[in-house]
């Protein structure tokens, strides 16, 4: 049996290892068991942290999305110090064009009345972002709105971990709670069994493997162009004013500050199947080069695939279980780099102090079983 003194993180995805670093700054000694780190949803996400161009309603939801955004900057600064790495944390704004002038209105309607946008016509948004498609006839331009490289900040995540002392597990797969009453026993692994005083379950996706809450697979395929070359200077003088993101109704456009342009995202119900397909690339490119026809010229570098946690109602799972000593931090569905050090914060304060958040009960996992 391996012993853990505090709390046992199962999932080493963005939400597992920034819980455990906000455990050990406060000196809770804290494992985390990772199946496999390159699978987790992290590496699958384009990085937007975009409460208001998602078109969040006023609710609870928007509330925690809202305070994780204000604190991402403090939250960055502290990763890339403790590691010396940078997160390609980016507050570069959100551009939200419309085809259809009616969505002026269906966009704007229902906002937050506090958050800061801007209604930009056709000549200002064509003005603002040369080279947009003809087609836009006007835009939301979020200036708070922003971005994070996924897959730095995941190296980054992991780095700072390792760094102060967090003991990661890497490929162990864990197949059961072991339970005795009202509590968690232990947990079973191919590799051995695992005990804690507390647990945390934050296997995203894969969290009804464990447990039979509401969260399953959404597969997202994305893809990446490169927009600096030296060989194509001249047709890319468009491109390079590309420095915020692009959120249309069917794609979104992030451009990173290393010359890659990142377009995603499919959201489809196959549960696990793997591998990205002809319909869905297709289906990223005519959107992306839709509303941004300068697309066109430049090369593609890379696909990919992952697996987001949804649930019913597109709301994470947070807070406490059926199980005294069990808590949930999973379904964050497309908003888990936005969420992270929000959920970090929350779910250690519950863990170390019992100090419950008000907004946490608006993420119970009863919410699906009470009705």
């Amino acid at each position: 049996m391996n012993k853990v003194s505090d709390v046992l993180i199962i999932g080493g995805g963005i939400i597992g290892l920034s819980l455990a670093i906000e455990l050990k700054l406060r000196r809770v000694k804290v494992t985390v068991l990772s199946r496999n780190f390159q699978e987790a949803a992290t590496h699958a996400a384009a990085g937007m942290l975009a409460p208001q161009a998602e078109k969040i309603p006023p609710s609870p939801m928007l509330d925690l999305c809202l305070q994780s955004r204000a604190i991402y900057p403090d939250w960055i600064r502290k990763l890339e110090e403790i590691t010396g790495l940078e997160t390609g944390y980016w507050p570069c704004g959100i551009l939200a064009p419309v085809y259809d002038a009616g969505e002026q209105e269906s966009r704007g309607a229902g906002e937050n009345l506090i958050a800061n946008q801007v209604w930009l016509n056709q000549l200002e948004i064509q003005q603002h972002l040369p080279g947009i498609s003809s087609e836009v006839v006007g835009g939301w331009w979020y200036p708070d709105d922003g971005q994070v490289d996924n897959r730095a900040l995941a190296h980054v995540l992991l780095m700072a971990a390792q760094q102060l002392g967090i003991e990661i597990v890497e490929g162990v797969a864990v197949t059961e709670f072991v339970r005795e009453n009202q509590q968690i026993k232990y947990v079973k692994s191919l590799v051995g069994d695992w005990q804690a005083e507390r647990y945390v379950l934050a296997t995203g996706a894969w969290s009804q493997e464990l447990l039979p809450i509401a969260v399953y697979p959404k597969k997202g395929q994305m893809l990446s162009v490169r927009s600096r070359s030296v060989h194509l200077a001249e047709s890319l003088s468009s491109t390079q004013e590309l420095n915020h993101v692009l959120f249309g109704d069917e794609t979104y456009i992030v451009p990173r500050k290393d010359g890659r342009i990142v377009i995603g995202a499919t959201s489809e119900n196959v549960g696990f199947t793997p591998d990205n397909t002809a319909a869905g690339i297709q289906q990223l490119l005519s959107g992306a080069t839709r509303l941004y026809p300068p697309l066109k010229n430049l090369p593609i570098l890379e696909f990919w695939w992952g697996f987001r946690p949804a649930t019913p109602d597109e709301l994470p799972i947070l807070g406490t279980s059926a199980y005294e000593n069990l808590t949930l931090a999973t379904g964050h569905y497309r908003n888990g780099i936005l969420l992270a050090p929000i959920t970090a914060l929350l779910i250690a304060d519950l863990l170390e102090k019992q100090i419950a958040n008000s907004l946490l009960s608006h993420f119970h996992y009863t919410r699906f079983t009470e009705k």
